[in-house]
């Protein structure tokens, strides 16, 4: 009777451990978020400001760029933690579609 028990809360715990995004994830959210606020800014002032020379127009596609890939990395993690909340709230274990 212990083993199974013992079974289930370390079943339990694999699944919480699973289900909840880490401390770690949210800071690195948070840090992608303020990193693209900045490049936004940066952006919207070389467009402004900037001569347009060719150099200034390759700081801008950088920028683009860098842009770019954060906004993927957040849409990633935003998809993620949606999909942990709700399939916690049904008592759906990830990847495995049962309850």
């Amino acid at each position: 009777m212990t083993a199974e028990i013992g079974r289930r809360l370390d079943s339990m715990l694999d699944d919480a451990a699973s289900t909840v995004a880490s401390p770690m994830e949210y800071e690195m959210a948070y840090q992608a978020r303020v990193a693209i606020d900045r490049i936004r800014f940066a952006l919207r002032h070389t467009e402004e400001f900037g001569r347009q020379s060719g150099l200034w127009r390759e700081v801008g596609l950088q920028l683009l760029d860098a842009l770019e890939r954060l906004e993927s990395v957040d849409r990633r993690f935003q998809s993620r933690a949606s999909g942990l909340g709700s399939s916690a709230a049904a008592g759906v274990r990830p990847g495995s579609g049962e309850r």
